[in-house]
């Protein structure tokens, strides 16, 4: 309890860090500058991975900062922030996953890891947006970003503590006034570069609705 609280106070100090340090450069460039939270869920089991081995459903909740530096007439290119919260409920499914050549208690590591977990990760990831601008208002964009992530707990595909979030997605977004509508579609994979095993894995893919606020 106490470990999980330190890292979530960390994820707060973390967002306002960043905020705050953002303020002093948007009072410059406004008009360029877009925040917003944003909500999202998603699964190992949807197009294109459809993964049988194990269950790895998540929730997710972001605060987003995108700022604009270059803009011309049909296309716009912006740096995309979102310190995230993620909760994955998974599961091992494939029975015979940890092999006696993985372990000597192989039995008692797969009877364990096929109880369903709930995992906390504490992210931060950093990209690049491109947008295309299809009429006035509206727009479509491909996105990729990776950062830093923290989890409490680890997997059979992935040991607990810091590893890395990558993700690549598409999106659509709807402008009015100063409010912008935007929904996402993306694919997310977690590993932690072989710094500690095991390291296959987690990947899912997401659906997320956002709502940002133009300064």
């Amino acid at each position: 309890m106490i470990r999980e609280l330190k890292w979530s106070l960390l994820f707060v100090i973390t967002n306002i860090v960043l905020l705050g340090g953002l303020d002093g450069y948007a009072q410059k460039k406004k008009e360029n500058l877009k925040w917003g939270i944003s909500y999202g869920m998603g699964a190992q089991d949807r197009f294109p991975f459809d993964l049988p081995d194990y269950k790895h459903e998540v929730s997710f909740y972001k605060v987003v900062l995108n700022y604009r530096f270059k803009n011309n007439t049909k296309w716009a290119f912006e740096v995309n922030l979102e310190p995230s919260f993620y909760v994955a409920k998974h599961q091992l499914l494939n029975k015979y996953y940890v092999k006696p050549s993985d372990a000597e208690d192989y039995r008692e590591q797969n009877e364990f890891y096929m109880q369903e977990r709930t995992i906390k990760e504490y992210v931060l990831n950093c990209g690049l947006i491109a947008r295309y601008k299809i009429y006035d208002g509206l727009s479509t964009y491909a996105v990729g970003s990776v950062g830093p992530m923290i989890s409490n707990k680890e997997t059979e595909r992935l040991a607990k503590g810091f590893a890395f979030s990558d993700i690549l997605g598409l999106g659509l977004s709807f402008e009015i006034n100063k409010i912008q509508l935007d929904f996402r579609y993306s694919l997310r994979h977690t590993s932690n570069l072989e710094m500690k095993q095991p390291n296959g894995g987690h990947n899912t893919t997401n659906t997320e609705f956002s709502v940002l606020f133009k300064l």
